[in-house]
């Protein structure tokens, strides 16, 4: 029951801020013009900040793991690669695909890891090392992914180029790998320009799923509910069944198997939306697997933390 009224209390709030934003723009409160400019900020501005913050302040010497990073770097590419090979051959509608792959197999390891483990255990355990393995993927092949399958490039034949060019060029990736210099090196960023990051950080989240309430399309999303069903089972429950047996056998327990459980069962992020609009990708799909993944996540992850808890696991 405890596992359930956290997971409520983890997913919940998200929900409840996406309903805010549909019903501010219903109220004309907040207008196109706001989510344009709040994409953009989020996008550029915001989302850097907050995964620099998570990053550069790990402590990777105390925690690094090596065969731990591995596993989830080797996890995160198989995902995205498998699923990127089956929307290709399977999904009809071409201009769908790089939004389903992404929303599909990206989760919010970087908002929920810490959470969820610390809740458990009383201390972040391995999630902080988990967020250096997979979030960096996450994003690079979110962009190159994205920009194969953008609007912008469907004839162009130098994607490649074009990927390398987004992949280097992109904030959140150049934050991250920012991050990942100052926390390999054993530095620590000064207070002051730290506590000002992080209070941009602190918009990221909130932000970003108000703008996704606003503008939500039910009439749009609802008439793409089968890839969104399909995506949403893919993220919750078909890839912790996959991959969890692997977790295990390889010997993770406790905070590790933890911390790899939100790797792979955790919703969908909202990054996702944020990068499908910005890359000219589908931002309806993408925010109706945000939507949908949110709400039901409270159901499947409280699933999967006492499953691992009945087999004596965590």
């Amino acid at each position: 029951m405890d596992n359930f009224i956290f997971s409520l209390n983890a997913t919940i709030p998200i929900f409840l801020v996406i309903i805010l934003g549909w019903i501010l723009m219903q109220t004309h409160m907040l207008n196109r013009e706001f989510t344009s400019v709040a994409d953009k900020f989020v996008f550029k501005i915001a989302l850097p900040c907050l995964l620099f913050k998570d990053i550069a302040t790990a402590n990777l010497k105390e925690t690094f793991d090596l065969s731990f990073v591995l596993f989830c770097m080797i996890v995160t590419t198989i995902m995205f690669l498998t699923t990127w090979l089956l929307a290709d051959l399977f999904m009809k509608d071409k201009t769908m695909t790089g939004a389903f792959i992404q929303a599909s197999v990206r989760g919010s390891s970087a908002v929920l890891g810490i959470a969820f483990v610390q809740n458990i255990y009383g201390n972040s355990g391995m999630a902080p090392m988990m967020i250096v393995a997979s979030v960096p993927l996450y994003n690079i092949f979110s962009v190159i992914i994205l920009t194969f399958h953008s609007n912008d490039v469907v004839k162009d034949k130098n994607r490649i180029r074009t990927a390398c060019m987004n992949v280097a060029k992109n904030p959140i990736i150049l934050s991250i790998f920012a991050a990942l210099l100052i926390a390999i090196s054993g530095l620590s960023v000064p207070a002051i320009p730290l506590k000002a990051i992080s209070s941009v950080a602190s918009t990221a989240t909130p932000l970003a799923l108000l703008v996704v309430g606003a503008t939500f399309e039910g009439k749009k999303a609802i008439k793409k509910i089968k890839p969104t069903a399909v995506a949403t089972f893919i993220k919750l429950v078909l890839l912790p069944t996959l991959f969890l047996p692997f977790a295990y056998w390889f010997g993770f327990r406790d905070s590790e198997l933890v911390a790899i459980l939100v790797m792979l069962a955790s919703p969908t992020t909202v990054t996702c939306y944020i990068m499908a609009k910005n890359m000219n990708n589908d931002a309806v799909l993408s925010s109706s697997v945000v939507v949908t993944a949110t709400l039901f996540s409270s159901i499947t992850l409280t699933f999967w933390v006492y499953l691992l808890r009945t087999l004596g696991l965590i």
